[in-house]
């Protein structure tokens, strides 16, 4: 009995320092990016917007990738409803927000930002292999209505990431009261119009590539 006592106690003490150091290190990893919150704005960004224009110019080997030709065939269907999703995450948060209901916007806006990781985990799978896809229609149609309504879309996705990526690391890193202290909520209201702008825009391309043609 006796010899047992020593053993709990010291995996008992270890478990608690383990924890504490734990603790210790989660808050100073958010604290240091609290205070750097622009500067991993850019990173983010940076790093995102490299993988999509590096996977639409061909610079990623497609032979990195596995090809499933069923989820290829799949992946523009997928992301048209990952955008209608998205659509209606962002407009639930826009207006729990309004109504004062922080928590459901949380929740809402965290939702929308995984939808839009998916649809851009699935957009660079499908592109790096078979890249971007061709419209289909007649020609005038491509020049003068297909092409500067994508020019525009794409415009506006690039445009968004970095106030999405603000967004969400200045809520992250900062308590709520402490938030109207940044400019999380002029970031956030940016970044929601954006994204419903570019989505909805998505969703005519996908139906004028895959539907109307």
């Amino acid at each position: 009995m006796c010899d047992t006592i020593p053993s709990n106690i010291s995996a008992a003490a270890s478990k608690n320092i383990y924890s504490a150091a734990g603790a210790t290190v989660r808050m100073a990893t958010q604290e240091w990016a609290r205070g750097h919150v622009p500067e991993l704005t850019v990173l983010l960004s940076a790093v995102s917007l490299a993988l999509v224009f590096g996977a639409v110019l061909r610079m990623i080997p497609a032979g990195v990738l596995p090809r499933s030709e069923a989820l290829l065939v799949l992946v523009p269907h997928l992301n048209a409803v990952i955008s209608l999703a998205a659509i209606g995450t962002i407009l639930s948060g826009v207006r729990a927000i309004r109504r004062g209901e922080v928590a459901r916007h949380r929740v809402r806006m965290l939702a929308s930002f995984g939808l839009f990781a998916a649809f851009l985990l699935l957009y660079l799978y499908r592109v790096t292999i078979v890249g971007p896809s061709d419209f289909p229609g007649p020609e005038t149609v491509r020049t003068y209505l297909y092409l500067p309504f994508l020019a525009v879309h794409i415009s506006l996705a690039v445009l968004c990431v970095p106030f999405v990526f603000y967004a969400l690391l200045s809520a992250g890193t900062h308590p709520i009261s402490e938030l109207p202290e940044t400019n999380h909520r002029w970031a956030g209201r940016i970044a929601a119009t954006l994204w419903l702008v570019s989505f909805s825009m998505g969703l005519v391309i996908y139906a004028l590539l895959y539907h109307v043609y």
